[in-house]
C-alpha cells in the first residue's frame, strides 16, 4: 500500500491551495498527494462561481480570509510563476456595492463598523450620494450603499485554480486523478483512504477539500458533516444600458448582478421551500423570467431590455447551521481536517484556509490567522456563528 504524509481529497481551489502552501512550507518537508475526481473540473464549485471576491462580511474571520485572499490574488506573479511563466488571473477590482432599503440600514452601518475596524476600505453611500455616483441606478427606495473602494471585484477563477495547481505540481505535490469512496478509520485516526476502484492509500493526515462531496466522505469515517449541496444558476444578459462603472450590485431582494465581458452576469439564491439539496445540473430559467428581470428592470431601468444570451448552473457546499467554513480537525479524530461548508465563498477564501490548514500540518496550530472559532467546537455544541452577508 503507498502512503503519503498528507492525502487531500479534492483538487479544485482549496485542495490546491493547501497543496501549494504545504509544499512551500519550510517546516512541512512531507509528501502531498491530491486526488481530484475530474481533472478537467468541469462541473467543480470553483470553474461555474462568479470568480468575486470581497470584504465586506460580518464576521471577522471571513474579512480577514478574504483581505487575505485579496494579497496573494495580487502576488500570484510572483507567487505562482513556473519556470518563468507567469500566470494572470485578470483581477477587476471594481468593488461590491451592497444596497438596502430603511429596513437594511442597520445591518449595513453595524457590518461597515467592523469591516473598518478591520481595515477594510469601504464608504456608506445615501441615497443622493447612490445616485450621483451611480447614474443608471434607480435609488427612490434605498437608504444606503456600502461600497467597496478597494481590494474587492472578480478574476479569472479557473486560472487561479489551474496556477495553484501548477505550482503545486513543481514543487513536489503529487495529483492523480481519482475519487476517494471512504476514509477508513481505526479509532481515532484515518489509517487510509479507499478509492473508487478499490485502491487503499495510507496516510498521516487527510484533508477533506471534496466540496459537496464533503458529507459523504465525514460520514464514512463516522462523522455527521452538516453540508448540503444547493443549486445556484448564473446568467449571462446584454443590455443597451452600459451601466459605466458598475460594481458588483447585490440588491435589498439579494438578487446581484455585475459586467462580464459584453454584458452582465447576475443570479439570486431561489426561496427556502424552493431550494432543496440537489446534485443536477439543471438551469431554474424560471428564476430569469419570474424574479431577476423583474428585480433588474426596477433597479436598473434600462435593463428593462435585458436578454439573456447564457446560463449555467453550480452547487454551493452550504454549512446548514451558520453558512460558515468547518475548519480543522473533528474532536473525535485527530489526523482528518475539515475544509468545507464555504456556502459560495470558496474560491476567495481557498488562499487563506489553504495556509491555514498547511500550519495546522506543519505546526498543529494557526499561526497567520487565528480561524479557531471557525472549527468544530461550535458545530457539536450547536452554537452558531452565523454570517449575516451570504449572496
Amino acid at each position: 500500500m503507498e502512503t503519503f504524509d498528507v492525502v487531500i481529497a479534492g483538487g479544485a481551489a482549496v485542495g490546491s491551495a493547501a497543496a501549494y502552501f504545504l509544499a512551500s512550507e519550510p517546516a512541512f518537508g512531507g509528501s502531498v498527494l491530491v486526488l481530484e475526481k475530474d481533472a478537467s473540473y468541469t462541473y467543480c464549485a470553483t470553474a461555474r462561481s462568479a470568480a468575486s471576491i470581497r470584504h465586506q462580511f460580518s464576521t471577522p474571520e471571513n474579512i480577514r480570509m478574504s483581505q487575505f485572499g485579496t494579497q496573494f490574488i495580487e502576488s500570484v506573479a510572483t507567487r505562482l510563476a513556473v519556470d518563468g511563466e507567469v500566470p494572470d488571473v485578470g483581477f477587476r477590482e471594481a468593488g461590491y456595492l451592497f444596497l438596502a432599503s430603511e429596513a437594511g440600514r442597520e445591518v449595513i452601518a453595524s457590518n461597515h463598523r467592523i469591516q473598518r475596524e478591520l481595515g477594510a476600505q469601504v464608504a456608506l453611500l445615501d441615497s443622493d450620494e447612490l445616485a450621483q455616483r451611480f447614474a443608471w441606478l434607480n435609488t427612490a427606495d434605498l437608504s444606503i450603499g456600502s461600497l467597496g473602494l478597494a481590494g474587492e471585484g472578480w478574476l479569472d477563477a479557473y486560472g487561479l485554480m489551474r496556477a495553484l495547481r501548477r505550482k503545486a505540481i513543481s514543487l513536489g505535490a503529487h495529483y492523480r486523478e481519482a475519487e476517494v469512496a471512504a476514509l477508513v478509520r481505526r479509532g481515532p485516526r484515518v489509517t487510509h483512504v479507499e478509492l473508487v476502484d478499490g485502491r487503499r492509500i495510507a496516510c498521516g493526515t487527510v484533508i477533506n477539500a471534496a466540496g459537496t462531496g464533503a458529507r459523504a466522505l465525514a460520514q464514512s469515517a463516522g462523522i455527521l458533516l452538516p453540508v448540503e449541496a444547493r443549486k445556484r444558476c448564473v446568467f449571462h444578459f446584454t443590455s443597451p444600458e452600459p451601466a459605466r462603472g458598475c460594481p458588483l450590485v447585490v440588491d435589498p431582494s439579494g438578487a446581484w448582478f455585475r459586467p462580464e465581458g459584453d454584458g452582465f452576469i447576475c443570479g439570486i439564491s431561489p426561496a427556502a421551500a424552493d431550494d432543496p439539496e440537489c446534485s443536477d445540473f439543471d438551469v431554474q430559467h424560471t428564476l430569469w423570467d419570474e424574479v431577476l428581470w423583474p428585480t433588474l428592470a426596477a433597479r436598473v431601468p434600462g435593463f428593462e431590455a435585458a436578454r439573456v444570451r447564457n446560463a449555467w448552473a453550480g452547487h454551493y457546499d452550504v454549512n446548514t447551521l451558520d453558512h460558515n467554513v468547518i475548519l480543522g480537525a473533528h474532536p473525535d479524530v485527530d489526523n482528518l481536517l475539515f475544509a468545507n461548508g464555504f456556502s459560495g465563498h470558496g474560491m476567495q477564501q481557498a488562499p487563506a484556509v489553504g495556509r491555514a490548514l498547511s500550519e495546522l500540518v506543519a505546526h498543529g496550530h494557526y499561526r497567520m490567522l487565528d480561524l479557531g472559532r471557525l472549527g468544530w467546537q461550535r458545530v457539536v455544541e450547536e452554537r452558531p456563528l452565523r454570517e449575516a452577508n451570504v449572496v
